[in-house]
């Protein structure tokens, strides 16, 4: 079954950086436009930031000047900057299509930790 597939999560302490990649599997992203959410525990998944094939990026009004989304046409990917990391991001982090037209991947844990 085609669906996405999330990596790069690991444990980071406050103030570290990660990146996020998101990939397809069994279906090619780099003509989608593609968003990434995250779901802290004990919470409902928001969206963070999604970017559009035409080039317009929209965050989540917590992550604006720490985060970034791009993509990757060659790599077939797309990607989550994460600066600055606050415990309060401690989160799964999942990729989607804005048309919500593949299932949910696995996630990559994020767990910010001193």
């Amino acid at each position: 079954q085609k669906h996405l597939v999330e990596s790069g999560g690991g444990v980071v302490q406050p103030g570290e950086s990660l990146r996020l990649a998101c990939v397809g599997n069994g279906h090619f992203i780099n003509h989608e436009n593609m968003e990434w959410f995250h779901q802290a525990p004990g919470r409902q998944r928001e969206r963070v930031a999604k970017i559009y094939v035409g080039g317009n990026i929209v965050y989540q009004d917590s992550v604006k000047g720490r985060f970034t989304i791009s993509s990757d046409n060659t790599m077939d990917a797309v990607y989550l900057q994460m600066n600055d990391l606050k415990p309060e991001t401690t989160a799964v982090y999942y990729c989607s299509t804005i048309a919500h037209s593949l299932p949910w991947g696995q996630g990559t844990q994020v767990p910010v930790s001193s």
